[in-house]
């Protein structure tokens, strides 16, 4: 399941910042990131506020007096957060608060697995955002997709 994650992602920031700049590349692969929990057979670190929260600090800093490079590495922590909330994973305090409630994730359950068949009909969903976002960004035009792929930019006009 990770249309649905890529899919809420690129419509929120599209709808909150409104930003035809935006670069949507590092915002694509951050909301995805969580996903890799999977490898640990559960959900650990990328499924904690801490992770993001740690991981925004690090861009800031990094980024001092570099502002189109902020610009740019913003969309991985955006990203990371954007996945937490639209998986649910608040609703596991003790993962989404780690390490406030200790060090271990008691064999945590990744909340992709837990949903069992509505991941499928989460990323059902997330198609059809997708289909919607390549329509509205003219994507199947091959200046468009070249435009994304070398400055990571959507909608450059107003989407219909």
């Amino acid at each position: 399941m990770f249309l649905w994650f890529i899919a809420t992602a690129i419509l929120t920031v599209w709808f909150v910042f409104r930003d035809p700049g935006f670069d949507y590349r590092l915002l694509i692969v951050g909301s995805v990131l969580p996903l890799a929990d999977g490898v640990t057979g559960g959900a650990a670190v990328l499924h904690t506020l801490a992770f993001s929260l740690v991981l925004l600090g690090a861009v800031v800093l990094v980024t001092v007096g570099r502002r189109p490079a902020r610009k740019l590495l913003l969309g991985l922590p955006i990203g990371t957060l954007l996945h937490l909330v639209f998986d649910g994973a608040w609703a596991d305090s003790d993962l989404f608060w780690w390490p406030l409630g200790g060090w271990g994730f008691d064999d945590a359950v990744l909340p992709e697995v837990g949903r069992s068949w509505w991941s499928v009909a989460l990323d059902l969903v997330g198609a059809a955002i997708l289909a919607w976002v390549w329509r509205a960004s003219a994507l199947s035009d091959r200046a468009a997709r070249h435009r994304f792929w070398r400055d990571g930019r959507l909608f450059s006009a107003q989407p219909s």
